[in-house]
């Protein structure tokens, strides 16, 4: 695992961002260590915003981290990168991995036990984007840090 946090006050966004990737993600520990990765970094944004992050979007962004870093070690091969982006009241969260094919979101059936992942992500998140990478892909969400 290696990871970086930068913060870039000249320029107007991001605001602070932080990558770690996931060498060997199937390995396991990559879901709990990226929750734990999310939360060090909003608890660094009052140094760049006007005061900390409410325990609720913290725990909205934990909750997106792991739905997203799940769907690419369990439908992918290889390393997987989650990056987050801090705008003035807006958290980007992007994972990459290797596989170009973009997650297909389910219909809403609340029988089916897991495969939930996508569905929730849009019902939390201001935008779900997936867009081509060198390697892969990348999936963004946009995540409002307002109350």
């Amino acid at each position: 695992m290696t990871d970086a946090i930068t913060a870039e006050r000249a320029v107007p966004e991001p605001l602070l961002s932080a990558g770690v990737v996931y060498g060997d993600a199937s390995r396991g520990g990559a879901i709990a260590s990226a929750r734990a990765f999310t939360a060090e970094f909003l608890a660094a944004a009052p140094a760049v915003l006007h005061g900390p992050v409410g325990d609720e979007r913290v725990e909205i962004a934990q909750l997106v981290v792991s739905e997203l870093v799940t769907n690419a070690i369990r439908h992918t091969d290889g390393p997987c990168r989650l990056l987050l982006e801090l705008g003035h009241d807006v958290l980007e969260i992007s994972v990459f991995d290797q596989e170009d094919a973009a997650p297909v979101p389910r219909g809403h059936d609340p029988r089916r036990i897991g495969q939930h992942g996508v569905e929730i992500v849009v019902a939390v998140c201001e935008s779900l984007t997936v867009e081509p990478a060198p390697e892969g892909k990348r999936v963004r969400a946009r995540l409002s840090l307002l109350p």
